[in-house]
C-alpha cells in the first residue's frame, strides 16, 4: 500500500521545499521584472526548483498569488508609511510629517522588496478580478493618506481650499512612478524622498516669480 496522501482519491501534491512564502518570493520578482503576461504558473515552478503541480498546495491559481502579491505590497508600504508618522513628535508640524510620510513610501517601494514593485508595474496590467480583489487593500492605505492630509488640513496647516483626493492621488501617483526610472547608482530613495518633498511642500517657483 503507497504511504502516499490522497485528497478525493488523487495524489496529494508534495510540499515544495521553498513553501508559500517562497513561491511568492520568486513570483514577486518575477512578476516585478517580466510583468503579469509573461509568468506563468509553470515559469514560477522552474525557478523555485518544484514541480507545477507543487504550487497548487499553496495557490489555486496564478491570479491567487498575484492578489496575494498585490497584497503584500500594498501592505509594505502602509505600513511603513504610517509608522513613520507615528513616530514624529504629537508637536511635528505639517512639513516634518508629510517628509515622514513621503520618505517612507518611496523606501518602501524602492528599497525594501519586490512586492511592492511588483505591485506598482503590474496592478495595469492584471485583470479586473484580481483589482477587486486588491481593493480593500489599496483603499485602506489610500485612508491612510487621506487621514493625514485632512488632520493637517483642519489644523489650517494646508490650504483650505485642496481636495484632498486629488491632492492624494497626485502624490502617490508620482512617488509610484519613480519605479520606472529610478537608479541606485545616482543617488539613494532618501535623497529622492527629500528632493520630493522639498518640490511638494515648497513649490517649484521662487517667492514674487509666480
Amino acid at each position: 500500500m503507497s504511504d502516499a496522501a490522497t485528497v478525493n482519491g488523487r495524489p496529494e501534491p508534495q510540499r515544495g521545499p521553498v513553501g508559500r512564502k517562497g513561491v511568492l518570493d520568486v513570483a514577486a520578482r518575477l512578476f516585478r521584472e517580466q510583468g503579469y503576461g509573461a509568468v506563468s504558473l509553470r515559469k514560477i515552478a522552474a525557478e523555485a526548483g518544484i514541480k507545477a503541480g507543487s504550487i497548487y498546495y499553496h495557490f489555486g491559481s496564478k491570479d491567487e498569488i498575484v492578489v496575494a502579491i498585490l497584497d503584500e505590497g500594498i501592505l509594505a508600504v502602509h505600513e511603513s508609511m504610517k509608522r513613520a508618522v507615528e513616530d514624529q513628535p504629537a508637536d511635528a508640524g505639517a512639513g516634518a510629517l508629510l517628509r515622514a510620510a513621503i520618505g517612507a513610501h518611496l523606501r518602501a517601494l524602492l528599497d525594501v522588496s519586490d512586492y511592492s514593485s511588483a505591485n506598482v508595474r503590474i496592478f495595469g496590467q492584471v485583470p479586473q478580478s484580481v483589482r477587486d480583489a486588491n481593493l480593500p487593500v489599496r483603499r485602506a492605505y489610500e485612508a491612510e493618506w487621506d487621514a493625514v492630509l485632512a488632520r493637517l488640513q483642519q489644523r489650517g496647516e494646508l490650504r483650505a481650499d485642496l481636495d484632498i483626493r486629488r491632492l492624494r492621488l497626485m502624490l502617490i501617483g508620482a512617488l509610484n512612478a519613480t519605479l520606472e526610472w529610478f537608479d541606485p547608482a545616482r543617488g539613494s530613495a532618501d535623497t529622492l524622498a527629500s528632493a520630493y518633498a522639498d518640490v511638494f511642500l515648497n513649490g517649484l517657483l521662487e517667492q514674487g516669480k509666480g
